[in-house]
């Protein structure tokens, strides 16, 4: 049986987690967080990009060795997957053996069958992107920014003959509407590919860059490092192996827009054919986070966000739950601290934790912190139950076709009717007369059952959150989203040790210095 395979990019080893980093992998973990709820087996994939020219010139900068800068970088990168909470079943690094073993095998059988060839060029290079451009690719007469320096050269190289494919991924990019999400990023390709392709340059002579796997063919040369890179998505699950085909093709590749193309939407879907290998089914492409109004974040402008200070500051599900509930995929979306924090104190501290900590309180108060059985169940208790019944679908639904925001929506719609619930039903006042025994206890039970259907519903986003509401509750945490129903499972149930989810954020905590003013 094959299972769900989810991948992200790589990071590249030549800087420090950013916002967009913990952005792409908070995505990836909340798909497969949603794929294991619905009894899918999967397998969710990470890594770093260690191979390059700027990897090797910021070690020579820093008097070190390539590797020792990559190890210190993977250790920075793996802490924020363990800070955020991602579930990621592997993490791959491009120095593996198991890896660039890979690496060389393809080449070799290119450069057997003749996909290969060796030939001069002269033509200009972006020193930051690493790669050849056109001239073409300026916009309104400028270099992208990403380009940085743009420098002449004239050199000897290989080339895998990249044009070679052009008509077939035309063809297939026609024929497979739903390869890429959201579909306009599929139409910007077929607007790219109305050019011809250039042969892609694979090799950078080691006299230039000594960093990277050397071509088993020619010991003076390295492979280029997107052509090395890319290929980690097939090494990581054993390509050549009788194993391959439980995982590959990746059914999800997760990527920001910045490298759709060409790398994501020509280079690797036309390497994967020339070897023979299949596609992945989908690449799923994210926007950029933007500051003061529509800017680029930028280490340049001092603009960029440190994921790890919110989670530390705030908490990681925190963190996940914003960025979630605030961007589209595949759109942009503004990160301002003042915003982050309206929703932190609205839906997280006031809503949701609220919400918990008056049903602990009322439980232990007048049910001696034993979840009561739900005794009479009239219009306002039939009304929330078909509220939740309806959020089980919505979410699944959405976070099918990864409208997080959307699935959020429906979580906190629950969490907010169940607080006005709550204050209809108005416990404190039923506890003070007697004969209103049944409908103290229905309530009580009702408004839990509902936050245990929405904790539910917030595994994928918020693992951390789920499982302390679970505790508190008494409820199983082992639930899956096949079987989620509204129940009867919390009646009997012993309440766990009450604790603060959200805590009210002191005003002197309200500025974090790495933001921009």
């Amino acid at each position: 049986m094959k299972n769900f395979y989810l991948t992200t990019a790589i990071d590249y080893a030549n800087g420090a987690p950013h916002i967009g980093h913990a952005y792409e992998k908070i995505l990836s973990d909340a798909i497969i967080r949603s794929r294991r709820l619905e009894g899918m087996a999967c397998h969710f994939l990470t890594g770093l990009d260690e191979h390059g020219q700027k990897v090797q010139e910021t070690a020579d900068k820093q008097g070190v060795e390539p590797e020792q800068l990559c190890d210190g970088v993977a250790e920075k990168f793996q802490a924020l997957c363990r800070n955020l909470n991602i579930s990621n079943d592997d993490y791959i690094r491009t120095t593996q053996r198991r890896h660039t073993e890979v690496v060389g095998r393809i080449l070799m059988d290119f450069h057997g069958r003749g996909e290969i060839y060796k030939a001069e060029y002269r033509g200009l290079y972006s020193v930051r992107a690493e790669r050849f451009v056109l001239e073409r690719d300026r916009i309104d007469g400028h270099w992208p920014e990403d380009f940085g320096e743009v420098v002449e050269l004239c050199e000897t190289n290989y080339f895998f003959r990249l044009s070679k494919y052009q008509d077939w991924l035309i063809d297939f990019l026609r024929s497979h509407e739903d390869f890429i999400f959201p579909d306009f990023r599929r139409k910007q390709v077929l607007e790219f590919l109305r050019e011809p392709l250039n042969d892609l340059c694979i090799s950078r002579p080691k006299a230039r860059l000594r960093w990277g796997i050397e071509l088993p063919f020619d010991g003076d040369y390295v492979t280029y490092v997107w052509f090395d890179a890319l290929i980690n998505y097939i090494s990581a699950v054993g390509y050549g192996s009788e194993h391959f085909s439980d995982r590959w093709p990746a059914d999800i590749q997760v990527i920001g827009k910045d490298i759709l193309v060409p790398a994501h939407a020509v280079y690797w879907p036309i390497m994967l054919h020339a070897a023979g290998i299949p596609p992945p089914r989908k690449l799923l492409v994210h926007g950029w986070w933007l500051v003061r109004g529509g800017e680029k974040m930028s280490k340049s402008l001092g603009n960029v966000v440190n994921p790890l200070d919110y989670a530390g500051s705030y908490g990681a599900d925190a963190f996940r739950y914003f960025v979630l509930r605030e961007m589209v995929v595949g759109q942009d979306s503004n990160f301002t601290h003042e915003l982050f924090l309206s929703h932190y104190t609205a839906d997280l501290a006031d809503d949701l934790g609220n919400l918990l900590s008056r049903l602990i309180h009322m439980l232990g108060r007048y049910c001696g912190g034993i979840i009561p059985a739900v005794e009479l169940e009239e219009t306002e208790e039939k009304n929330l139950r078909s509220l939740a019944e309806t959020a089980i679908s919505r979410v699944r639904i959405h976070c099918g076709s990864y409208e997080f925001s959307l699935a959020l929506e429906a979580i906190f719609e629950l969490v907010r009717e169940t607080n006005r619930y709550v204050e209809r039903r108005s416990p404190w006042k039923l506890a003070q007369n007697p004969a209103a025994g049944p409908a103290l206890r229905s309530s009580l039970a009702t408004a839990a059952e509902a936050l245990r259907i929405g904790a539910a519903l917030l595994i994928p986003v918020m693992p951390g959150t789920a499982e302390k509401i679970f505790r508190q509750l008494g409820a199983d945490p082992a639930v899956r989203w096949l079987d989620l129903c509204w129940g009867t499972s919390l009646a009997g149930k012993k309440l766990g040790a009450g604790e603060v989810l959200f805590p009210k954020i002191l005003e002197a905590n309200h500025a974090l210095p790495q933001m921009p003013a």
